[in-house]
């Protein structure tokens, strides 16, 4: 599902909501969960999943095309795991 879907579904099921409440909503949504992963805290939903960020080290990497070797910065990147009820839905249990 891209985001266009998702507007779209949300107003299908929201008919007395306008299609720009609905963005500004899921605009919402995805900048609080973004602007608390930058913040080095964690987003949990309860029944889906949580959000938090990992920590990835510095290491010597290979640019594909040359095969030169080349400094990879550590840095930090976000990791999704599923909630219990999630993870029941997807198995089928």
């Amino acid at each position: 599902m891209i985001r266009s879907e998702l507007l779209q579904a949300l107003q299908s099921d929201n008919p007395e909501l306008r299609a720009e409440e609905i963005e500004q909503v899921v605009d919402i949504f995805f900048d609080e969960i973004a602007q608390r992963l930058a913040e080095g805290g964690r987003v949990e939903l309860r029944g889906f999943g949580a959000f938090s960020t990992r920590e990835r080290e510095a290491r010597k990497g290979r640019n594909p095309r040359t095969g030169e070797a080349v400094d990879v910065p550590a840095k930090r990147v976000p990791y999704f795991k599923a909630g219990k009820e999630m993870r029941q839905r997807l198995n089928g249990d």
